[in-house]
């Protein structure tokens, strides 16, 4: 099988403008499957604008995007429904059944929560179930825009262990965007950078100190 087969995103943006002022330009990136890619820069470079062209909520840009598969997305906020329960926030939303989400919940650390609604959880806690939801599915590609956003250092720590563990457990290919290098360094197999303006990519590096790395075969392994 030729290495084109495993390409799982490719993307080509010449050119992307909010409200008539350009923000993104000149923009080439492929993703491989099992990669963990960290999408990092300075706040308000354009790092949630590219993620949201890439998870199809913005096609008004310059280029193309193709995706071999289906994506789901964690946004900043968890936009969690307050009038359902953990359970249905997770079924009515994505179409998973009541087995698949008990599944998700168990695996986030909040079996047992099912008929708790999302102001009786901390915002960890709904952080754990925006994550849940969006795995419950399977997508071939997860996105998470800035998931550890004020969050105590304990409990961004403990997320991010648990991200590395789902990661690994069920062979994810992940985007994630943050401003904080450390999270990067932590989670990615691989760190591309924003900067400019227009903002275009400036760097893309291969991360060897990351939790899980992206082997040759796709497999993800853990580092102790």
């Amino acid at each position: 099988m030729s290495p084109a087969a495993f390409t799982l995103l490719d993307l080509k943006l010449t050119g992307l403008a909010l409200q008539r002022s350009p923000i993104l330009q000149d923009i080439h990136l492929q993703l491989q499957k099992g990669e963990t890619l960290a999408l990092v820069g300075p706040s308000g470079i354009g790092k949630t604008s590219l993620l949201r062209v890439i998870a199809g909520l913005n096609s008004d840009f310059d280029g193309h995007c193709h995706l071999q598969g289906t994506c789901a997305v964690v946004f900043q906020e968890p936009t969690l429904l307050p009038w359902l329960d953990v359970l249905r926030n997770i079924c009515v939303t994505t179409g998973a059944t009541a087995a698949q989400a008990r599944k998700a919940l168990q695996e986030v650390g909040l079996a047992g929560r099912e008929r708790d609604f999302p102001d009786q959880l901390s915002l960890g806690q709904q952080r754990r179930l925006a994550l849940a939801r969006a795995f419950s599915v399977r997508p071939d590609l997860l996105l998470l825009d800035e998931p550890f956003v004020s969050l105590d250092p304990e409990t961004a720590e403990g997320m991010m262990q648990l991200l590395a563990r789902i990661k690994a457990d069920h062979g994810l290919t992940t985007i994630m965007v943050t401003h904080v290098a450390a999270e990067a360094r932590k989670l990615a197999s691989r760190i591309v950078t924003l900067g400019g303006s227009p903002a275009r990519l400036v760097s893309d590096v291969q991360n060897n100190g990351a939790y899980f790395q992206s082997s040759a075969s796709g497999v993800t392994s853990s580092r102790s």
